[in-house]
């Protein structure tokens, strides 16, 4: 009998080795590689025989756009961009426990009232998602619910029941019968995922597929995965917060980096119409340390809380602690505020949070947390009421930021009757002046962060 032929494939990128070795050099992971038969038929070339032509259309066509299908859940709606196309998939991913399954069962609880839903459950028995359906309230709704992890079977039944919603929970627990490799490989996923999405464009179904992530927190499985799909959600947040964050990283038919902002409750994951007020809600007025910044996160501006807190250092290398916000941008400003401005900060351990368990990456929030810095190394608090925004360059100046009218007027509309914002040279006066008028805030610009601890004046040691 002929020796079967084997290759070693990375799980991370789905690369091929002929033997094993601990490291990839194609993505640089370490122990991901892992043992698969090698198919004994070998595609060809093209040959000789020539394909049939294809025909182009202009851009401008005269069919109508399908209407997309809204779930009833306006902050989900708001992530997919508007509600659901017909013929999209959408891949979600995130924690394990997070609550990517709870928020899917109450979509197609939502979508079943209207259309013909699908709920297929490869890691849960039936009585599982039951239960939790009796939990959340929804077990009297029409979604047609099942458990398999065969594709072949999965798309049989697909053809036949001809629905219009289908979620497949997960899609690392598929396999095709024809591969010899075991379910959550690379080939695997790869290959039932491109059968599935291929028949949801064929019937012009809405498929949801649930992935796994690794410990980095990316999806599992190849990259190519996030490549197929129309559309990446990624379900954020803090097990020891009640906060949860759908955030759209991938679009094809809406804007990217939108979020929905959820609070996880015994009857399950309920909306937060205005997640400002929300975050703000546990802030307590004249606190050393603290302040209030106005972000944009998507399309919609947020407002949240930066707490710093600076105390003497006992130890050679005193500790930095960071959360929800990256911890080289602490070091960046903390090195400005020494070098331009004289600080010495860095005799202190310095522990910094953004409040409710929110994450923050844009740059914005680099005048934010330079506020919080200061006002907890000099003891004096924040002016009351003042929101903060702006980015810091390497040479200590306060550079402006996007969308600057929408943050006053979030603010303005939470009671906030200051703000500390960047100078906006560009504009006219008479600019100016109109944004101010249209804010309703006192207004206070800076140009250098050396502008900003006037604020706060220094005690003398």
């Amino acid at each position: 009998m002929a020796k079967s032929k084997t290759s070693f494939v990375c799980q991370s990128c789905g690369a091929s080795y002929n033997k094993w070795q601990g490291q990839c050099t194609s993505c640089n992971e370490w122990n991901t590689l892992s043992e698969e038969a090698v198919p004994e038929s070998i595609p060809k070339g093209m040959g000789t025989v020539k394909g049939r032509k294809i025909d182009f259309v202009s851009l401008d066509g005269e069919e109508k756009t399908p209407p997309r299908r809204i779930t009833g859940i306006s902050e989900f709606d708001r992530v997919c961009g508007g509600g659901l196309v017909p013929g999209s998939v959408i891949l979600v991913g995130g924690d394990p426990g997070i609550g990517k399954s709870t928020i899917l069962l109450q979509v197609m609880a939502s979508l079943s009232k209207e259309y013909n839903a699908a709920y297929i459950s490869g890691e849960e028995a039936i009585d599982q998602v039951r239960l939790r359906a009796r939990r959340l309230g929804h077990e009297k709704s029409k979604v047609k619910l099942a458990s398999a992890t065969n594709v072949r079977n999965i798309l049989t039944t697909l053809e036949d029941e001809k629905p219009d919603v289908v979620v497949i929970d997960s899609i690392q627990t598929l396999y095709i019968d024809t591969l010899d490799s075991a379910p959550g490989t690379v080939s695997q996923v790869r290959s039932s995922a491109n059968e599935l999405i291929r028949h949801a464009k064929r019937q012009g179904f809405v498929l949801f597929l649930v992935g796994h992530v690794t410990k980095e927190g990316t999806i599992a499985g190849p990259r190519v995965l996030e490549h197929m799909v129309d559309t990446v959600l990624y379900f954020e947040g803090d097990r020891g917060h009640q906060f949860r964050i759908l955030r759209g990283v991938k679009n094809r038919f809406g804007a990217t980096d939108e979020i929905g902002v959820f609070e996880m409750t015994e009857g399950g994951l309920q909306e937060v119409p205005n997640p400002s007020a929300l975050f703000l809600s546990d802030r307590k007025g004249d606190v050393t340390g603290s302040c209030v910044f106005a972000g944009i996160e998507g399309s919609r501006p947020m407002l949240v809380e930066v707490q710093a807190l600076l105390s003497p250092s006992a130890l050679a290398t005193p500790r930095r602690a960071v959360v929800g916000w990256d911890s080289s941008r602490l070091a960046m400003i903390m090195a400005v505020f020494d070098t331009r401005c004289g600080l010495g900060m860095g005799g202190n351990d310095v522990y910094l949070n953004i409040a409710g368990g929110l994450k923050i990456a844009e740059p914005a929030a680099d005048l934010a947390v330079a506020a919080a810095l200061a006002s907890s190394l000099s003891g004096v608090a924040v002016p009351q009421e003042t929101v903060i925004f702006g980015e810091i360059g390497l040479s200590g100046e306060v550079r402006a930021v996007g969308q600057m009218e929408s943050r006053l007027k979030e603010a303005a509309k939470l009671g906030f009757t200051r703000a500390i914002i960047p100078e906006r040279q560009k504009r006219t006066k008479k600019d100016k002046d109109k944004g101010l008028k249209d804010s309703g805030l006192e207004v206070w610009e800076i140009g250098h962060v050396q502008e900003l601890l006037s604020f706060f004046p220094m005690k003398d040691k």
